[in-house]
């Protein structure tokens, strides 16, 4: 590309999304709609917004459910974590949003949504590191070591039923978390009950079937997409923490929590990494419990782009029944 004045040209063009420039300035090209939290009157979910530190903040959904019984019910707490490539979205999204309200619903479950900073700006491994932030700060309630406590955290999580769920990229932010809390301990001693990985983004040097078989441009895009988010890295598209099967990479056996689902898309590029790491979590000695869901005919992130369609909602309800 032709440089621009000063000698500062494009070095990724990820149009229509940001191009990112030879000074790593980004220009982000699309204005984003942001709905804000409130109570959604079709599920009957109240959100609001919580500061979690200076760079982290997060959505929290709160379900009818957590009326029940006085009030007094416990609830699963699920932080989820968006996908958007690590490059897009936000905790205000619409179509997250939309999402969100729907699986706090079925699965009468409490969701911090966690708005971890985005790639290019903030490149790998600051997403992972704010979502343990995250996570280090819910659990903190549990023993009432946080300072400023967020009252729906005290009064309706069950820290004995914690999960991590994401889709796409927060689904490899929910795998690498998961690992890390095999080694690291969180605050008031709390164990991650499950973790849920949606269409999660996993890659390879070496193209599976489902690769080879999508759209070129976007097996081109994918191919360029893990060194713009993580430009430090020196294994590429075999970096353990986009491919956790690649030589080197983590033994799945210290996946640190004692249940997983593994949700993919029939047509989904990514489909064949998501059975792949299914397999290997059941063969690598790891004592946990692995099950695996396929949606037929639909293709990545189909529920966002779709919620009302009969295959985001068998989704939603096989989410909601292991999460019971």
């Amino acid at each position: 590309m032709a440089p621009l004045a000063g000698g500062n040209h494009v070095v990724d063009d990820f149009s229509p999304y940001f191009r990112v420039y030879k000074d790593g300035s980004v220009e982000r090209l699309m204005a984003e709609e942001q709905t804000p939290a409130s109570l959604d009157p079709r599920t009957g979910v109240d959100s609001k917004d919580v500061r979690i530190s200076a760079d982290v903040s997060a959505r929290i959904y709160l379900p009818p459910a957590a009326a029940a019984s006085g009030g007094g019910r416990k609830l699963p707490l699920v932080l989820y974590f968006r996908g958007g490539a690590f490059c897009m979205l936000s905790s205000a999204s619409p179509i997250l949003h939309a999402l969100l309200n729907d699986l706090a619903a079925a699965a009468s479950a409490l969701i911090l949504s966690v708005g971890y900073r985005r790639a290019p700006e903030h490149s790998i491994p600051v997403p992972y590191d704010d979502s343990w932030a995250a996570l280090e700060w819910a659990a903190s309630h549990r023993a009432g070591f946080v300072s400023s406590a967020e009252p729906w955290l005290v009064e309706h999580a069950d820290f004995d039923r914690v999960c991590l769920a994401g889709d796409s990229a927060g689904g490899n932010i929910a795998h690498n978390l998961a690992l890390r809390a095999s080694t690291r301990p969180l605050p008031g001693g709390l164990k991650l009950a499950s973790v849920v990985l949606v269409d999660p983004y996993f890659w390879g040097t070496r193209p599976t079937a489902s690769e080879g078989a999508a759209d070129p441009a976007k097996r081109e895009l994918l191919n360029r997409l893990w060194r713009l988010v993580c430009p430090s890295t020196e294994a590429g598209n075999d970096d353990p923490r986009v491919n956790p099967l690649a030589a080197g990479a983590p033994s799945l056996a210290g996946i640190g929590c004692g249940r997983v689902l593994v949700c993919t898309a029939e047509k989904d590029a990514m489909r064949d990494r998501a059975w792949m790491y299914y397999e290997a979590l059941r063969k690598s000695g790891w004592r946990g419990e692995a099950e695996m869901y396929e949606t037929a005919a639909e293709d990545h992130g189909f529920y966002l782009h779709r919620p009302g369609g009969h295959g985001a909602a068998m989704l939603l309800k096989r989410i909601a029944a292991f999460l019971a």
